[in-house]
């Protein structure tokens, strides 16, 4: 099983390399291939936020550097997880269903 994290924070997930995961990645059980999605913007600075459209407070990633690097990993039998608080809980079923998936794009909402 293949997953793609798609962050602005790759560095958050050397934390990956140890304990049950570490050893399922040294098996080749699981490859997890992080994907830092300031790779794809195209300011000289490396941005990816804006102001939301209409204005107000905060500020907003932009689409076309997040569908980028989306597209760079996305395949065929590619099930997409954007993770957000406001998203379902993830349970025992759901976890059972995931499993059989070749292929998870994990997308990382920024904080």
């Amino acid at each position: 099983m293949k997953f793609s994290v798609l962050t602005l924070f790759p560095e958050m997930f050397d934390v990956m390399k140890s304990s049950i995961i570490g050893r399922a990645i040294e098996k080749n059980i699981i490859n997890i291939e992080l994907i830092n999605i300031r790779d794809f913007s195209k300011n000289k600075h490396k941005k990816v936020d804006d102001t939301p459209y209409g204005g107000g407070a905060g500020m907003v990633m932009m689409p076309d550097v997040v569908y980028d690097a989306y597209a760079s990993v996305k395949k065929d039998n590619s099930k997409v997880i954007y993770l957000s608080p406001q998203g379902k809980t993830l349970d025992q079923e759901k976890v059972k269903s995931l499993s059989k998936e070749e292929h998870i794009i994990l997308l990382c909402r920024s904080l």
